[in-house]
């Protein structure tokens, strides 16, 4: 054990002061008396009292000097090393997201993070500034620069565990920033590493990744798709991945409205899928659940449900001259009306709920319909064409965004793509990487004057994109963002935390969205549309609004990024310890002076009890005295 004020061994000094005050007794005047029987008790006082007479035990002086003891070592200030080096500035990242409820360490991941958090607050030196940031659906700053240890204490218990992914990019970007206005800085991240992180970060200060997790044992239910066959009847594609390092056996349960449909045993190798394929579904049924038995570390991906809402026509207008893949896959989707007419030839009569213009653009758009634009040849009100890009290399910009689910882009190759500058209101699915370390978007999407509308920016005959199987899935997943109303009047599923946007007949100013837990939020219509953000929770949903039946769609944690949740040893594309101006890191330290100061504290109050036990005895008789009087004098109660 160190210490940090060595100086304050000094006060033992004091220590042989206290036994001489005990050695050294009062001389007093001898007399010569004629009898000492009268004097026994004065002669034994005489003794007590002789100068420097040996030594006998004594409560009272071994209490004074343990206190004297504990009060020079919490003076001395001694430290034990910490488990993680911190400097006089510290900025915590704590992982919130969904393989954070793992229960691999117990109780939870997250509360294990909370746990060596608050270790690393309290090895801080005593002027030292905390900052917490929580890193899940998005990057929070729970408290900033503070050197109130209650204040940071506070706020790393206050993070809970969500059910997104964990924005560790956008947390570091916040850290570099607080780094950058402060010397000596450590930035702590305590994560299982399975977050959304650029491919490339510089950080101002220095880097301490605290991985959390032991295992990344896990069965997840990654898919729960409904189908409607044209026979009639209802279906469901369930998808269950193993991402563990051995084989696993689960008993997966497929409910309809609460009610046992049929059991199936799972035996799924390792890094493998199983489809089941469920039917015989009662007819009426409105919700199809499927369940894992059993128990693994992460509980979220074990269930899913799915809302049963038979899909309605979407009515599409293909403008183009002539594309083999668009038309090939428009004409397969079960849910298209498809009409396809040449550039500049006029539509039949009647409105279409998606607008999809395949290299060209029209000289009036549409007043209303979806709008999908694929390698557009100049610019428009909603985007800027600034020129062609050669041979992009295509990357998902995130693999689990909605237009991606159940793709993969690996191996897709674009001979050349037009160049669009990102407008404000858009998102990028799909980026192309130039030789320059620029990037395009290749696939984009958003909203803008109440209109949804996706861009395509390379030729599909300039790709071999049209060939792969992913091909087909982001088509309809895209058409399925584009126009919602396909499945009915708002989605029947929904990614945790993806806002729920509702268009509203004429008239309605108001609608309402009850969540899981019971809880209901209203929300004022503008421009006739609500919008709900507050879709974390796993479960079904209901949304109503005057004149309505009650309509519903779930949410579920499918998301590979979570269920896979095997701790990564280190956050790939992150610079440490970038910052040129930062020193070598003060090894953290757990002091244990509060800890002696209130030992000290307890020593003193005995040491004053056992001086004083006469009177406490006498005070403790009188209470006890004064309580069988008050009970011996008390009337009788009838």
């Amino acid at each position: 054990m160190n210490f940090l004020a060595p100086a304050g061994f000094a006060l033992a000094l004091l220590i042989p002061v206290i036994v001489a005050f005990y050695l050294l007794k009062l001389r007093r005047t001898e007399r010569e008396v004629s009898s000492t029987y009268l004097w026994r008790k004065m002669v034994r006082d005489v003794q007590a009292n002789a100068p420097w007479q040996k030594l006998r035990p004594n409560l009272l002086l071994v209490l004074q000097l343990l206190f004297l003891a504990a009060l020079i070592l919490a003076i001395a200030r001694p430290f034990s090393p910490g488990l993680d080096a911190v400097g006089q500035t510290a900025i915590l990242i704590l992982d919130s997201s969904a393989s954070m409820s793992a229960t691999d360490v117990q109780p939870t991941r997250l509360e294990a993070a909370k746990a060596r958090a608050a270790q690393i607050v309290d090895e801080m030196p005593e002027n030292g500034r905390v900052t917490v940031i929580e890193a899940g659906s998005s990057a929070r700053l729970r408290v900033a620069s503070t050197q109130d240890r209650r204040l940071a204490h506070q706020a790393i218990e206050q993070i809970q565990p969500g059910t997104g992914g964990a924005e560790l990019g956008l947390a570091l970007q916040l850290a570099s920033a607080v780094a950058s206005r402060q010397p000596d800085t450590d930035i702590v991240v305590l994560s299982d590493g399975r977050g959304s992180l650029p491919q490339r970060l510089s950080l101002h200060g220095r880097l301490r990744y605290v991985p959390i997790g032991l295992s990344g044992e896990n069965l997840a239910i990654g898919q729960l798709n409904l189908a409607y066959p044209a026979a009639g009847g209802l279906q469901a594609f369930i998808q269950v991945t193993n991402y563990g390092r051995k084989a696993a056996q689960r008993r997966m349960t497929v409910l309809a409205d609460g009610r046992v449909v049929s059991v199936y045993d799972l035996n799924v190798a390792v890094g493998g899928t199983q489809a089941v394929v469920a039917a015989d579904f009662p007819a009426g049924a409105a919700l199809i659940q499927a369940r894992l038995e059993g128990s693994d570390p992460l509980a979220a991906d074990d269930h899913a449900q799915a809302v049963v809402r038979r899909p309605q026509p979407v009515k599409t207008a293909l403008v183009s001259n002539g594309s083999l893949f668009l038309r090939t896959v428009l004409s397969l989707l079960p849910n298209i009306q498809l009409t396809e007419v040449k550039p500049g030839e006029p539509l039949p009569a009647g409105s279409y709920d998606l607008y999809l213009y395949d290299r060209n653009f029209p000289e009036v758009l549409p007043a209303q319909g979806a709008l999908w634009f694929v390698a557009p040849p100049k610019s428009s009100p909603f985007f800027k064409v600034t020129g062609l890009v050669e041979a992009p290399l295509v990357r998902a910009v995130d693999p689990e965004d909605a237009l991606l689910r159940n793709t993969s882009l690996d191996g897709i190759n674009v001979l050349d793509s037009v160049s669009v500058d990102l407008p404000e209101w858009a998102t990028a699915a799909v980026a192309g990487d130039l030789p320059d370390g620029s990037s395009v978007p290749l696939l984009m999407y958003g909203d803008t004057g109440g209109r949804r509308i996706a861009v395509l920016a390379f030729d599909l005959s300039h790709s071999d994109f049209g060939l792969n199987v992913a091909f087909p899935i982001t088509l309809a997943n895209t058409i399925s963002w584009l126009v919602p109303a396909s499945g009915g009047a708002l989605p029947a599923q929904l990614r945790p935390g993806e806002a729920l946007v509702v268009n509203l007949p004429a008239g309605v100013a108001m609608a309402g969205l009850t969540r899981p837990d019971g809880q209901t939020t209203r929300a004022q219509a503008a421009d006739g549309r609500v919008s709900f953000s507050d879709t974390t929770q796993l479960g079904v949903y209901q949304v109503e609004w005057s004149g309505q039946p009650p309509l519903h769609f779930a949410v579920n944690l499918f998301s590979p990024g979570e269920s896979n949740m095997l701790p990564l040893d280190n956050l790939p594309g992150v610079e440490a310890g970038t910052d040129p101006g930062a020193g070598a890191a003060e090894a953290g330290k757990q002091e244990w002076w509060r800890t002696l100061a209130g030992l000290a504290l307890l020593l003193l109050l005995a040491e004053w009890l056992v001086y004083q036990r006469a009177a406490v005895r006498r005070l403790w008789d009188s209470l006890r005295t004064w309580r069988t009087g008050n009970r011996v004098g008390a009337p009788e109660r009838k």
